[in-house]
């Protein structure tokens, strides 16, 4: 125990800021701590139990669907004649769409496995652990690195011509930017905007873009993987 820190006894119910505390138990008290909030949640029963619950409507779901609506199978697959066009599982559809705008070796090897070893190397940096806003903080800092990252990715994009990711690029660039902004008057939309943390932003534009890469493989194309609509099919 450190003898030079003076130890002054004061009421404290606030156990981060007193974290030594006598505390005097009698009949009518009770050792109990009183917070504004807590950093710790149960895993046990609010954690499993809402998973338990959300697995469960899932299957009920899935059983209902599977009931009332056929699975869109097709006949025996032939070697001798293959179909024009041989799509993927809906799951990877995004993927092979993909593969009509970059080389195979971009598309199916280097993209997954950038995907893969950000998702490995991402928890072991300190990146907005506390999840604020990306404008925040370091607002002047941020603008010029989101504005090199922006700029770069809209450039491959152009020269590839992949406008089916360029367009939802735009849209989250365009979010970002009115967030960043400083107006006089504060809407309520902008205020939610400039509170959500960069993770918000990047799982935000993936799920855009590999919703509208899906929708494209499935709907839009055609033999030869051109382009066709689906009301002229």
């Amino acid at each position: 125990m450190d003898e030079t820190k003076p130890f002054v006894a004061v009421v404290e119910s606030d156990a981060r800021k007193a974290p030594l505390r006598v505390a005097f138990v009698t009949r009518r008290t009770s050792p109990q701590v009183h917070s504004t909030d807590d950093a710790f949640v149960m895993t046990w029963p609010e954690g499993i139990l809402r998973a338990a619950v959300a697995v469960e409507a899932l299957a009920i779901v899935l059983v209902l669907l599977s009931l009332f609506a056929d699975a869109p199978l097709e006949g025996l697959a032939n070697p001798m004649q293959t179909p024009n066009p041989a799509k993927a599982p809906w799951y990877f559809l995004g993927l092979q769409e993909l593969l009509h705008y970059f080389p195979p070796v971009v598309a199916g090897v280097l993209i997954p496995t950038l995907v893969i070893i950000a998702l490995v190397v991402i928890p072991y940096f300190n990146v907005n652990i506390e999840a604020d806003g990306v404008w925040l903080r370091n607002r002047r800092r941020r603008l010029q690195i989101f504005a090199v990252v922006l700029l770069a990715l809209i450039v491959f994009l152009m020269v590839f011509e992949v406008y089916a990711v360029l367009a939802p690029t735009l849209l989250i660039g365009a979010c970002m930017l009115l967030a960043a902004r400083r107006p006089i008057r504060v809407s309520s939309v902008q205020r939610w905007l400039t509170s959500r943390p960069l993770s918000f932003w990047i799982m935000t534009w993936f799920l855009l873009t590999s919703s509208i890469l899906t929708a494209i493989g499935t709907f839009f194309r055609g033999p030869g993987w051109s382009w066709v609509w689906p009301w002229s099919a």
